[in-house]
């Protein structure tokens, strides 16, 4: 497994992050795992090198980061591994169990770090834009967690450029923590974020962790020809949305092409191609069974070349952002 620093930050992470959304109650997502369950992705990523792995207080309402910090606890030092989690989505019923505010994120870090069972958070980021609050009442509330010392780094997630650099600007001016990392959505279907954010990280030192590499398992090779192979494929009215016109299509017939030239999964091409991009960090995969897991660490090693990765490319029309 590689290293790498998270933008230009100190902190190294592996060169791919173990996404927790899939641990937690199936009552949730009925493809999520049970506790029983996912301990072994947890104890075989370690294995492979990963220390990277991140959640939010949100995914099953709190559960994932229940089994996530107990079965890091268990089977890692806590020095040793790298824990990322979110806030924003709603919690609860009431007006102040959701957003921004400075109630609801020292509210949110408190429950998260119990539910977690550890001290501190290694990287702490918002999970979205919270229009009923200034960002810098947001950026004053994450800056004055960092100083506590219950979060070491902060990010943000599902934003657009220009908020960040916004956010970052008012940070430096006011000598507040800034955003080390962006989270947002990108893949071979969805490649948006080239526009503005990828530049915005590389020239702002910026680390960038796209989820959803493999486009909800689009790419994998689980979606095309109608319902989906996988329970979540068959379940996931977001990926039905997004993805499945003739653009995407060929996109994945292309993917599985070259897979096949090469003789691997086309998962471990179409996660290859992200990481082959100028600006990505770590890439947040998902895995509800062991191959998954085993397939995104090769693709780690896989090289593409500039040939191959245009012939990925090539297809790819202008979507409309997901956050516009």
């Amino acid at each position: 497994m590689k290293y790498v620093k998270l933008g230009r930050s100190g902190l190294k992470v592996s060169r791919l992050a173990l996404g927790c959304m899939s641990y937690g109650d199936p009552k949730w997502r009925d493809w999520v795992l049970t506790e029983e369950q996912s301990r072994p992705f947890f104890e075989r990523a370690l294995e492979l090198g990963i220390n990277f792995f991140d959640t939010a207080d949100m995914y099953s309402l709190g559960r994932s980061e229940e089994i996530t910090g107990k079965c890091l606890r268990e089977l890692a030092p806590r020095d040793a591994y790298v824990l990322a989690t979110k806030v924003d989505h709603p919690m609860g019923p009431g007006v102040t169990q959701r957003g921004l505010s400075r109630k609801h994120i020292f509210d949110g870090v408190q429950a998260s770090l119990k539910r977690l069972g550890t001290d501190y958070i290694d990287l702490y980021q918002i999970h979205g834009q919270d229009r009923d609050t200034p960002m810098d009442e947001t950026l004053e509330a994450l800056n004055d967690l960092v100083r506590l010392g219950m979060v070491r780094y902060i990010g943000v997630s599902n934003h657009l450029a220009y908020q960040v650099a916004r956010a970052n600007g008012l940070a430096d001016l006011r000598a507040w923590s800034r955003f080390v990392s962006v989270q947002d959505h990108y893949n071979l279907l969805y490649r948006e974020e080239e526009r503005e954010m990828l530049k915005l990280c590389r020239e702002d030192g910026l680390g960038f962790l796209p989820w959803s590499p493999l486009a909800r398992g689009f790419l994998a090779g689980n979606r095309q020809g109608g319902a989906g192979q996988t329970t979540r494929g068959n379940s996931d009215a977001m990926s039905q949305k997004l993805f499945g016109g003739e653009v995407d299509l060929e996109i994945a017939n292309r993917v599985q092409s070259l897979a096949e030239q090469k003789g691997v999964h086309p998962s471990q091409v179409a996660l290859s191609w992200v990481m082959h991009q100028s600006g990505v960090t770590s890439p947040i995969i998902g895995a509800t069974k062991m191959h998954h897991l085993e397939h995104a660490v090769a693709a780690a090693d896989l090289i593409l070349s500039e040939d191959e990765q245009r012939y990925l490319e090539e297809p790819y029309r202008p979507r409309v952002s997901t956050l516009a």
